[in-house]
């Protein structure tokens, strides 16, 4: 019984950590090409989200079943074609049963195969973990992307074009924002839900009695994403930075230098 919980708590960890701890979109801000171009309307946010979803858990469990067989040189090639099969299943589909999402999410359907948040999860937790667990990583993800998207659809469709899934809802006397649609608009919202979920994050780590996981310097928030610190630990990420810069002066000092001498006139390597 105690391994069934401990196995169902960590589960929930791996599948709970995509929702707002480590959301994609809003607190490693990956994805954020999609998530600032599809987001006019509800039904284009929620296509996008779960076809990425689909892919995310997809590649995943495809990676992680074979993270012993592919060598270590040739990984992100690998991994890459795999997520690019997956894609193209996804486009196909789409393009047979919702011709009209196609035609509204446009390129950046096929552009899935190089979204940092697929590639950065089949790198950093499918390729080193079993394949349930990189199902319910990837799932979690997903999840976090796709509640993204929707909730800077709802809002932009809302204030923008006065509808919520093409569906009249504000009074035609109220004049649209037209604003929310483009692009300032999309930046406006996108800021607006960052600050929600970092203090959202906040309060939890406040009511649960721990440190609250907030990047406070441009290395904490890039390290994190990249998988060089641990999100539960606020300060690890710069302490992690500041290693790996640290490794590259050092490996540059041991290079040879080349010395330019002045001879007669004339320059000559020494």
């Amino acid at each position: 019984m105690a391994n069934e919980a401990t196995a169902k708590q960590s589960a929930w960890e791996n599948f709970s950590k995509g929702l707002l701890t480590e959301n994609p979109s809003l607190r490693q801000m990956l994805g954020l090409c999609p998530t600032l171009a599809v987001t006019t309307a509800v039904t284009n946010g929620l296509g996008m989200g779960l076809a990425t979803t689909f892919v995310l858990v997809c590649s995943g469990i495809v990676v992680s079943l074979l993270r012993k067989v592919i060598p270590n040189s040739v990984r992100i090639p690998a991994f890459i074609t795999i997520i690019a099969s997956f894609v193209t299943l996804t486009m196909m589909l789409v393009e047979a049963y919702l011709p009209a999402l196609n035609d509204a999410l446009g390129i950046y359907l096929p552009l899935i195969v190089v979204n940092c948040i697929v590639l950065g999860r089949a790198e950093m937790f499918a390729s080193k973990n079993p394949p349930l667990a990189s199902a319910i990583d990837g799932l979690g993800m997903g999840v976090g992307f796709t509640i993204s998207l929707v909730l800077m659809s709802a809002v932009r469709e809302l204030l923008g074009a006065g509808t919520l899934a093409g569906i009249q809802v504000m009074p035609e006397f109220i004049e649209p924002m037209i604003i929310m649609v483009t692009p300032p608009g999309g930046f406006a919202v996108l800021g607006v839900l960052i600050a929600a979920s970092v203090a959202l994050e906040q309060h939890r780590a406040r009511k649960e009695g721990r440190p609250a996981v907030v990047a406070d310097s441009p290395c904490d928030g890039c390290a994190i994403a990249c998988g060089l610190g641990d999100p539960a630990d606020p300060g690890c990420a710069r302490d992690a930075a500041d290693e790996l810069v640290a490794k590259v002066e050092a490996a540059l000092e041991e290079q040879p230098r080349i010395v330019r001498v002045e001879v007669q006139g004339e320059e000559a390597d020494a």
